[in-house]
């Protein structure tokens, strides 16, 4: 069974990108039945051209990113989601939302990480701040999809998931 994990941050423009597409390609890399979605509490409607650039020199195909609302994943025919991360602090203080699409609420955890957008130094500054989120996201990616995920009650998984956020 796939487990669902979505990815919030306020825009739904850079730093949940940049996430959704880590997870989904190294999920696919690995053979690992776990599928990234990002939204935002406030989406911007666009991306960011850094993080799209930043997952394109991963090789990451980005061409069907969209900047959503996390309202997309609150109805009962959403994906039933296991896994809800904010990666952005404003987003960590919003209230969340109910998820509707599974069984019971998905654990949820806050990886946080500065946003790159504010980088100083100019477009080069900022592509720099893009590929070192990117990287900081794929590592915490690659921790997440080493765990036993279907076999984890949701205190393990909350566990395990803090775990990864202070590593």
């Amino acid at each position: 069974m796939t487990t669902h994990v979505l990815i919030l941050c306020t825009h739904n423009s850079a730093r949940s990108v940049l996430s959704e597409g880590m997870l989904n390609h190294l999920a696919a890399k690995l053979g690992k039945d776990v599928k990234a979605h990002s939204a935002g509490s406030a989406p911007s409607g666009r991306l960011n051209p850094f993080a799209i650039d930043a997952l394109n020199n991963a090789g990451i195909d980005t061409s069907a990113y969209r900047s959503k609302s996390w309202d997309e994943f609150t109805s009962p025919e959403a994906p039933p989601l296991s896994i809800v991360i904010t990666v952005c602090d404003s987003a960590a203080a919003e209230a969340c939302p109910v998820f509707f699409g599974g069984h019971r609420q998905p654990v949820k955890v806050h990886w946080g990480y500065p946003d790159p957008s504010n980088a100083e130094g100019g477009d080069e500054g900022k592509r720099c701040a893009f590929e070192l989120t990117r990287q900081a996201i794929g590592y915490r990616m690659l921790q997440l999809l080493a765990l036993p995920l279907g076999e984890l009650s949701q205190d393990a998984l909350l566990a395990a998931l803090n775990d990864i956020a202070r590593s």
